[in-house]
């Protein structure tokens, strides 16, 4: 598996116009593009971190060309919500210890 590490400073005022465009705009990667999805976590009202999984690193470098013409639309919603948006890193997961979750 392959993890991508992001950091994003949201602009005042423009949090849930940001994740309502990375909900969105993930579900397309997930869908068209073979990715395992992403988390999205808070840190305060302007601070956000979030995390994208790959099955490999093949796959995330290759990922873009499929995506319907909505995903533009969404891309562009984020970048209008955002004031940065930064990859802090990018590794190749090497053991997975993590509970799965249970479905309640």
């Amino acid at each position: 598996m392959y993890t991508i590490l992001y950091t994003i400073k949201i602009k005042p005022n423009q949090e849930e116009k940001f994740i309502k465009a990375w909900k969105e705009l993930t579900t397309l990667i997930y869908k068209y593009e073979g990715s395992f999805g992403s988390r999205l976590h808070k840190k305060d009202a302007l601070h956000f971190f979030a995390y994208a999984q790959w099955p490999d690193k093949h796959t995330f470098e290759n990922a873009g060309g499929n995506l319907p013409e909505e995903a533009h639309h969404c891309r562009n919603r984020m970048r209008e919500a955002y004031e940065k948006f930064e990859v802090l890193d990018k590794y190749e997961m090497i053991e997975d210890l993590l509970k799965p979750q249970r479905s309640e």
